[in-house]
Order: C-alpha cells, then sequence, then structure tokens
C-alpha cells in the first residue's frame, strides 16, 4: 500500500550544489574581470567559459580545418561524480549526511607558432599554462572565505579541494592545435533530506498486486482524497 502522499518534486542538494558551484565561477570570474579592468590589467587573462555538465565541451577549440577559434578563453566545466553517505553521522528518517565529489576541469587551448622575439612556442606548453591559470582561478574562488558553505549555510557543511591532475586531451590530429585538462576534484559535505511523514485524508478504496511471469510486479490502486 502506498504511503508517500506528496509529490516528490524537487532537486536533492547533491544537485543544487553542484548548480551553486557553477554559478559562483560564472559571478565571479566576471567580477575578477572588472577588477583586473579597474587594475589596469588585461582581464581576458581572468576570463572563464563556465558550463555544468557537458561530456565534451573544448568541442569548440576544434572548429573545422582552417577556420579560427573564435574564443580560446579556458573553458570549465562543473560536473558531479559521487556521492557517498555517512551512516554513523546521519538520521535513519530525515536526513541523511553525504560527501560528494564534484570535479572542475578547466580546459586550455592553445596553438604552437613561432614567438615575435624569436624561437618557438610550443602549442602544449602554452596550453597547459591556461589550464593551470583557470584552475588555480577556480580554487581560489571556491576557497574563499566568502564560500565557507557555498552560499548554503545549514546545507554545506564543509567544502575542501581532493586532488588537482593535468590531463591531454586528443582533440585531433593536427599536432599544432594542443588542448589541456587540469581538473580540481571537489569535496563539499552536506546534508540530504528524504519526505516525511504529513497527515491527510486519504481513503483507500482498492489495491490489487499482481506478480507477471516476467517478474515484474503491477499494482493498481484506487485512491479518493476527497473523502471527509
Amino acid at each position: 500500500m502506498s504511503q508517500i502522499t506528496t509529490l516528490i518534486d524537487k532537486q536533492d542538494n547533491v544537485e543544487l550544489i553542484r548548480d551553486e558551484i557553477a554559478s559562483i565561477l560564472a559571478v565571479e570570474q566576471q567580477n575578477q574581470q572588472a577588477l583586473a579592468t579597474a587594475d589596469g590589467q588585461d582581464p581576458d587573462l581572468w576570463k572563464l567559459r563556465v558550463y555544468r555538465e557537458r561530456s565534451n565541451p573544448w568541442a569548440e577549440f576544434q572548429p573545422a580545418p582552417e577556420s579560427p577559434v573564435d574564443d580560446v578563453s579556458p573553458i570549465v566545466n562543473v560536473w558531479f561524480d559521487t556521492e557517498s553517505f555517512d551512516e554513523s553521522r546521519s538520521n535513519t528518517v530525515r536526513n541523511q549526511h553525504a560527501t560528494a565529489t564534484y570535479n572542475i576541469d578547466c580546459y586550455g587551448y592553445a596553438k604552437s607558432e613561432s614567438d615575435p622575439g624569436g624561437g618557438h612556442k610550443p602549442g602544449d606548453r602554452e596550453a597547459a599554462l591556461v589550464s593551470q591559470r583557470a584552475a588555480r582561478l577556480c580554487r581560489n574562488i571556491l576557497m574563499a572565505g566568502h564560500y565557507t558553505y557555498l552560499g548554503m549555510r545549514g546545507v554545506v557543511w564543509k567544502r575542501f579541494p581532493r586532488s588537482i591532475e593535468t590531463f591531454q586531451v586528443p582533440i585531433d590530429n593536427r599536432n599544432a592545435i594542443k588542448v589541456v585538462d587540469t581538473r580540481l576534484a571537489l569535496l563539499v559535505q552536506f546534508s540530504e533530506f528524504s519526505p516525511q511523514v504529513e497527515p491527510v485524508e486519504l481513503e483507500l478504496l482498492s489495491v490489487t498486486v499482481r506478480f507477471e511471469e516476467d517478474g515484474s510486479v503491477i499494482a493498481q490502486t484506487d485512491f479518493d482524497y476527497t473523502a471527509e
């Protein structure tokens, strides 16, 4: 017999925190550009293009052959990785203490070219430097005292960087173009909540449960929520 009387029409906190991380980065990178401009520096060095849950955001760095890349500023992709629960710190009725890992992938783009001052600027090195600059900015923003609880105090208990690592992205076979990903893995501890008992007037008219030969269980119910 069904017991939950309210529609589960919400996002879990693990999803809301992911969106909040992406929002924080999007807002603060704009603020950093404004501060850089006011300080007489190049604001593009603080520009980030922030995405959420993309599988291949670096595709923008791979235009048609011979076509220029419109925007070479680093791309940041925020995505949820794993979530685990601590039974000893949880309540079996209302809230569960969770720890989630969010990956913040920072993609840097560069193209091998001649240095105007002489010599050669290898694309792999330049892409790595751009990627690491973006990851540095993301880590500093998310670990700033202003965001100790990621703007979700009462839900988020702790956030802390777990690791930073770098990957070469096999973007294509054109050796001049290089893309490097520096991944910041951020651990967040928070509470996840579940629906509670809410008394309602409910008259159950009938319930039929049928076990099919293929193993499926079919429930046919008829509820009357207007009963007095």
